[in-house]
């Protein structure tokens, strides 16, 4: 999720966004927004599976200790 943060942040991320949604420009933006898009969809779903990968260590360490103690 960090690392969303730091894609969408940066000097480069920024610039890509307005480039996507904010220009004045109908070519700049018919360009760069579909490319935004599908950078935004790819970090969601990395955020998505880096959750789920979480919770599943998390679900599996939980039942280790339960059998230990």
């Amino acid at each position: 999720m960090v690392l969303a943060a730091v894609v969408a942040l940066n000097p480069l991320g920024i610039d890509l966004i307005h480039a996507a949604f904010f220009a004045n420009e109908v070519l700049s933006r018919s360009i760069w927004e579909p490319i935004v898009l599908a950078g935004m969809a790819i970090v969601a779903l990395l955020v998505l599976l880096e959750w789920g990968i979480r919770k599943f260590i998390m679900r599996r360490r939980a039942r280790g200790t339960a059998t230990l103690g």
